[in-house]
C-alpha cells in the first residue's frame, strides 16, 4: 500500500485536541509524524459535526447537507459522518484524521464505514485516533500510543495496551434522602404506539412496559428511533399526546406537568456536559441532581452535602470534593454525571450512550458503576448503547428493528 496509515490508541488523559491542532496547523510534529508536515489535512470528528450542526441551527448555513433536503441534525450518526467525510474529500485534503470514527455507530454502520475507509486508504493517508482498542483499523498501518502529550511508537499491534488502574465499585450504592413514592407498579407503559414525521414513519406499534428495579438495555440501528422513543418518556416530544402512553401511573395528556415527570426521572447523555460551562465543584454538581438544576443556585443543606460526600467516597473521589468538574478526566466526568442522575434514586434512570468516547478502562468503570446501581437500588435503569459493552449485565434488552412502517420493538430476556 503506497500510503502510510496510522492507528493511535489514546486514553482519556490524552490531549487529543492538541495533537489534532499540531497535525493540521503543521506545528512542530512528533518525529514519527514529520511526513505530514506541510500537508493539508482534514478532521473527521464528532466535534466537527457538532460545529456544522450549530452553523445550520444558528445561521441556516448548510455546508455538509447543501445538496440534501434534510438538515444535518435530523440525519443518523452514520449519515452525518458520511456527509462530513464526503465534504473533506471534496476539499483536496492530502491526509485525513479520523477521531473515533466508529463511535456511536451500530454494527451495520460500523461495517459500512470500515469498508469505505479500506477503499479510501488506497487514495489518501489516514491517521485514526481511537480510545477503544476494538475499533482499530482493519488494514496495514503503523501503531502508536498516546498518553497525555506523549506519543510512543510501537512495532507490534498486540502491544496496544495503555497502563490502567481499575478500582471496582463494591457494596451497595448510597441510598436516597427521601424515597420517591409511586402511585403504580408500572413506571412506563406504551401500548401500540406509532410515531411519524410527515411521510416518514419512525415507530410502529411499540408496546413496552418498565417496572421498578428492572435493568434494561435499549438497542437499535442508527436512525431506528431510539431518541424518539426516549423523548416520549422524558416529556420533550409532543407526539406523545394522543398515544396510549402511561407515565408513572398517569395517562399521557391527563394533566401531568413536565416537572412531575422530571421529579421521577434521572437522565444523562454526554451532550449534557456542554451545558455545565461554569465553575462547579464536584460536591455541588452532585447536589444539583437533587434539585434538577444546571448548577447549584441554593445553599445546600448539611444532609445534602453528606450524601454528596458519600457518593464521592464510593467513587474514590472524596479527596476531590472541592475540585472543579472541568478539571476531571473525561472518564471521571462521566462517573460524576451518572451519579448526578442517580443521586435522588429516581424511579426511572435513563443513561443514553454514557460510554461514548471513553477509553476501555473508563468505559469499564462506568459499566461497573451502572451494574452496582442496578443491583443495589430499586431504580429501573435503561442503558442505551450502540456497542455491546463488555461486562454490562442487563436483565432485558429492548431492540428496535427498522421496517417499512417504522421500527417495531422486541424484548430479549438476557437471563435465558
Amino acid at each position: 500500500m503506497a500510503n502510510t496509515h496510522w492507528t493511535i490508541l489514546a486514553d482519556n488523559e490524552s490531549d487529543r485536541e492538541q495533537l489534532f491542532e499540531t497535525l493540521l496547523r503543521s506545528h512542530e510534529l512528533p518525529k514519527a509524524l514529520e511526513g505530514f508536515k506541510g500537508l493539508k489535512g482534514g478532521l473527521l470528528s464528532q466535534s466537527e459535526i457538532d460545529r456544522y450542526i450549530e452553523e445550520e441551527e444558528r445561521h441556516d448555513l448548510k455546508v455538509l447537507t447543501k445538496c440534501r433536503k434534510q438538515r444535518l441534525k435530523t440525519l443518523s450518526s452514520g449519515e452525518r459522518k458520511k456527509a462530513l467525510l464526503e465534504y473533506l474529500l471534496s476539499q483536496d485534503n492530502e491526509f485525513l484524521i479520523l477521531d473515533n470514527p466508529l463511535d456511536n455507530l451500530d454494527g451495520t454502520s460500523r461495517e459500512a464505514l470500515q469498508r469505505l475507509l479500506k477503499k479510501l486508504a488506497h487514495q489518501i493517508p489516514l491517521i485514526q485516533l481511537i480510545t477503544r482498542k476494538a475499533d482499530k483499523l482493519s488494514f496495514p498501518c503503523k501503531w502508536a500510543l498516546l498518553h497525555q502529550n506523549e506519543l510512543r511508537i510501537i512495532s507490534d499491534p498486540t502491544d496496544m495496551e495503555l497502563e490502567t488502574r481499575i478500582v471496582h465499585h463494591k457494596g451497595a450504592v448510597p441510598g436516597p434522602l427521601n424515597p420517591i413514592l409511586l402511585a403504580s407498579d408500572s413506571l412506563v407503559l406504551f401500548n401500540k404506539v406509532n410515531v411519524d414525521y410527515g411521510n416518514k414513519p419512525v415507530l410502529h406499534q411499540i408496546t413496552w412496559e418498565l417496572k421498578p428495579g428492572e435493568f434494561w438495555q435499549l438497542t437499535g440501528s442508527n436512525g431506528s428511533g431510539k431518541t424518539t422513543l426516549l423523548s416520549l418518556i422524558t416529556g420533550e416530544n409532543p407526539k406523545a399526546y394522543g398515544q396510549d402512553i402511561t407515565l408513572f401511573g398517569k395517562r399521557k395528556g391527563s394533566g401531568e406537568s413536565v416537572w412531575e415527570i422530571k421529579e421521577k426521572l434521572g437522565y444523562f447523555t454526554p451532550a449534557m456536559i456542554d451545558r455545565f460551562r461554569g465553575y462547579h465543584s464536584l460536591e455541588n454538581m452532585l447536589i444539583s441532581g437533587l434539585h434538577d438544576s444546571i448548577g447549584l443556585y441554593v445553599q445546600p443543606t448539611k444532609v445534602e452535602q453528606d450524601l454528596a460526600l458519600n457518593w464521592l467516597k464510593y467513587l474514590g473521589l472524596k479527596d476531590r470534593s472541592k475540585r472543579y468538574f472541568h478539571e476531571l478526566s473525561l472518564g471521571q466526568q462521566r462517573l460524576i454525571m451518572c451519579v448526578r442522575a442517580m443521586i435522588k434514586h429516581p424511579p426511572l434512570l435513563i443513561l443514553d450512550e454514557p460510554t461514548a468516547g471513553l477509553d476501555d478502562s473508563s468505559a469499564a468503570l462506568v459499566v461497573d458503576l451502572v451494574n452496582q446501581m442496578a443491583l443495589t437500588s430499586q431504580s429501573c435503569i435503561v442503558f442505551v448503547s450502540h456497542r455491546q459493552e463488555p461486562g454490562l449485565n442487563p436483565q432485558f434488552t429492548y431492540s428496535l428493528r427498522p421496517g417499512t412502517h417504522g421500527s417495531t420493538g422486541g424484548v430479549i430476556d438476557e437471563s435465558l
